[in-house]
This record gives structure tokens, sequence and C-alpha cells, in this order.
């Protein structure tokens, strides 16, 4: 199977590429393998905020399916901790 993968070029702060190499030392891997992993976590916490949010907008609403959207939500929540712990 091939991938591939779209070229992207950052600018990026001093302090954040100090962080970004620390990181870098500690994991082992490639500079971007490791940006690429850590853009992938922050993308997957946001989605996960914009859910929240929109849970919350829905419940306030009165949305009928809220409770459903609800334990949707507390499940993969719950899931998301498992993988962390992995």
């Amino acid at each position: 199977m091939v991938r591939v993968m779209t070229r992207l070029n950052l600018t990026l702060d001093k302090d954040t590429v100090r962080q970004l190499d620390r990181h870098t030392k500690r994991s082992g891997q490639p500079r971007a393998a490791l940006a690429r992993e850590l853009l992938r976590e922050a993308l997957a916490r946001r989605e996960a905020l914009e859910r929240r949010q929109r849970l919350a907008r829905d419940y306030a609403a009165g949305r009928g399916d809220a409770r459903a959207l609800l334990s949707d939500l507390e499940s993969a929540q719950l899931e998301l901790l498992d993988d962390e712990g992995a």
C-alpha cells in the first residue's frame, strides 16, 4: 500500500522549535514524524472539544436525543483514555 502525503511548510517560533526538539530527542522519532503525531493528537482533542460544545448547546436547547449523544460521547472519551494509556 502506498501512502501519499501532502507537504506542509510551517514557520515556528523559537520556543515551539525548542519544545519540539526536546520531545524529538526523548521519543527518538524523526522531527517530522513527531510533529505529525502531535498535530493528529491536537486535532483529535479539538474535534472532541467541538463535539462536547455541540452536545452542550443541543442539551441546553432541549434536543430530544441529547442523552443518547452524551452516552456515545462518554464511550468515545473512555476509548481515547484507553488509547492514551497504551
